[in-house]
């Protein structure tokens, strides 16, 4: 066996290009093995969804206290924090529950829905839907789709609740 050919990421974009649309790629693998092409496929998969979901800090970017002050000062201001917390609004209602107690008095009707995304070797992208029971933790419905709408999601929130029960029946 000869040494190994070490590929540029064009010439893998270009091969997962070709197995996109070129029925007959793998004849003519002399070079590159299908796995080494999934193998690539995969790591462009990983690429984009990477660059896709990046970090981006919406919105104005934040002041620290010093520099505010400063300006507060330059104007001819000057803000101390009694001052603040006596024009800043009071919570004047009793404490809610907490999260924990609310979680635990509705568990019994609470569900968890998700979309997954699954890319298959055509690049393609496959939506499932997903339903959890989180009392049970159990998997109530699945269903998969290349194109999710909202009557598709609606139809399927149909058919996994089921229609309340009136009191007295």
């Amino acid at each position: 066996m000869g040494r190994r050919v070490h590929f540029r990421t064009v010439d893998r974009i270009l091969w997962a290009a070709l197995s996109r649309c070129w029925p007959g790629w793998r004849q003519a693998l002399v070079l590159v093995r299908p796995a080494t092409v999934i193998r690539w496929h995969r790591q462009g998969f990983r690429l984009y969804w990477r660059w896709k979901s990046r970090s981006r800090s919406p919105g104005r970017p934040t002041i620290e206290a010093e520099i505010r002050d400063l300006e507060l000062l330059k104007l001819g201001f000057t803000v101390a924090q009694s001052t603040v917390s006596k024009y800043l609004p009071r919570n004047r209602r009793p404490p809610s529950q907490t999260w924990r107690t609310f979680f635990q008095n509705h568990l019994r009707e609470a569900i968890a829905i998700d979309f997954a995304v699954v890319p298959t070797a055509t690049f393609r992208l496959l939506y499932v839907f997903v339903v959890l029971s989180l009392e049970r933790r159990r998997l109530l419905h699945v269903h998969v789709t290349t194109h999710p709408t909202a009557a598709w999601t609606a139809r399927q929130m149909v058919e996994v609740i089921p229609r309340r029960r009136t009191l007295g029946t």
